[in-house]
């Protein structure tokens, strides 16, 4: 790993050492865990911003508070199903656009 006064500057190099070559099992394991609490904090964060407590977006989405709160900290994936159902519930959309090249 190069490394200049402490500043990475080879992400690559310590994803690779940390959690395995692109591809690989461990990699696609810590990606997966990577996705799950950055989706968790965009929710919570969404349903902080809507003042919504985590027991009134579970009745609203059908699930428990307990649920909520596993999604939010990113210890599980929501369905895709219960995933909208949240995403209706705070008041969102989920737009998919191609990029532009």
């Amino acid at each position: 790993m190069q490394t200049n006064n402490h500043k990475i500057s080879d992400y690559d190099l310590v994803l690779d050492s940390k959690f395995g070559k692109e591809g690989t099992p461990e990699r696609v394991k810590a990606e997966e865990n990577a996705y799950s609490f950055y989706s968790g904090q965009i929710l919570l964060d969404a349903r902080r911003e809507a003042k919504v407590t985590q027991a009134e977006l579970a009745k609203r989405t059908n699930t428990t508070k307990s649920y909520i709160s596993k999604i939010e900290n990113g210890l599980i994936t929501p369905s895709v199903g219960v995933f909208y159902r949240i995403i209706n519930a705070l008041g969102l959309r989920v737009e998919v656009v191609k990029p532009i090249y």
